[in-house]
């Protein structure tokens, strides 16, 4: 039962709050136990800038780099030890949730490293590696929706691995993904895995789509009357193309034996433009089967003050075609837009987990 009446309000919608950060401190301090017991928090997700964040100011890690500078481990295989170690742990304290919810959630993701994020192949080995070496059922494994990554979820989820597809900014993608993922149980279900054991979410971005649209809007005019549009309409239109791939034949067929829905899971909820609420990317996407990953400062700002209406996104695809039909006839490249965000995506991971390995060589000495 969650206490908070605003975040009460947003389950009983159906949307599952997963926190969008994950730390040592975090996990050693109870700040996870805190939020689960409190705010009804029932998963997080990690990524490299996040990693990169804590490992550079946590104390919590310096005995773990003594140990294993003592041991001689190069920094790739450090920086690999540490990230498991921690997403291992935090599966550990959401084992519970996980079991509670009968799988669906009580998940915890870690990202492959988003040096591959255009090799196939390699995505899909490091994947593996990481499903073996934290060894939790609740484990999530992210893989990035690129064009690499696309065959890349398939193979994995024929592993039987439970996967959480990342940086999705296009409805177009979207689709991509979701066939990948019907793809994959399907190969999942001729290998023989247990297609009830595989869960899946396709993190669709949000935020980042108004600032990027916006500053193009802004270059056109100042207080464009499309501004701060463009994101909750495109995530509108990915839940209506969800809605139709999963009432389909062919996942009809796949759901008798016993598989689960890809949830579509809301990030980047965290507002970049002040002038916006800071709730409004949790209020105006909250439907049915969803997931938001809120860092903490928007998770703490929807229990204070968020208006949760009920579900907004349902039945609104044609209204937020108009949006889209009105962006592209005020002259914005959707297409250009989406493969901006894409490349900014991989390039922010890279650098963060580049930033990352410096941090870890530095303390390895």
């Amino acid at each position: 039962m969650v206490a908070n009446a605003n975040l009460k309000a947003l389950t009983d919608v159906g949307v599952s709050i997963w926190l969008d950060d994950l730390s040592r401190n975090r996990i050693l301090s109870g700040g996870f136990d805190e939020l689960i017991q409190e705010y009804g928090l029932v998963g997080a997700t990690s990524n490299p800038t996040i990693f990169a964040s804590a490992l550079s100011k946590e104390p919590e890690y310096d005995e773990q780099f003594e140990e294993l500078a003592k041991a001689g481990v190069t920094t790739d295989r450090a920086a690999r030890i540490i990230t498991t170690d921690d997403v291992r742990d935090a599966a550990d304290i959401f084992r519970d949730v996980y079991e509670q919810t009968g799988g669906v959630d009580g998940r915890v993701s870690l990202e492959v490293d988003p040096r591959l994020a255009h090799d196939t192949d390699k995505t899909v080995a490091e994947a593996i590696d990481l499903w073996k070496a934290v060894d939790r059922p609740n484990l999530m494994v992210k893989i990035p929706a690129t064009v690499a990554g696309l065959p890349a979820i398939t193979k994995v989820i024929a592993e039987g691995i439970s996967v959480n597809v990342t940086l999705i900014f296009s409805v177009e993608r979207y689709k991509a993904v979701m066939d990948a993922y019907l793809a994959g149980l399907e190969q999942a279900k001729a290998n023989g895995h247990d297609l009830a054991s595989i869960e899946s979410v396709a993190s669709f971005f949000v935020s980042r789509v108004d600032t990027e649209i916006d500053k193009r809007l802004d270059a056109m005019q100042e207080g464009h009357p499309l501004r701060g549009q463009a994101a909750i309409a495109n995530a509108r239109l990915a839940y209506a193309a969800y809605q139709e791939v999963f009432s389909s034949e062919r996942w009809k067929a796949l759901q008798a034996e016993g598989a689960r829905a890809q949830r579509p899971l809301w990030a980047s909820t965290g507002v970049k433009d002040k002038s916006y609420s800071d709730t409004r990317y949790v209020d105006e996407l909250a439907a049915p089967n969803t997931v938001n990953t809120m860092p903490e400062s928007t998770l703490q700002a929807t229990a204070d003050h968020a208006d949760v209406r009920g579900d907004l996104v349902s039945d609104t695809a044609e209204a937020s075609q108009k949006v889209f039909d009105d962006l592209a006839a005020a002259g914005i490249d959707l297409d250009d837009v989406f493969t901006a965000l894409e490349t900014e995506g991989v390039d922010k991971f890279e650098k963060s987990w580049t930033e990352l390995l410096g941090t870890v060589a530095d303390r390895l000495g």
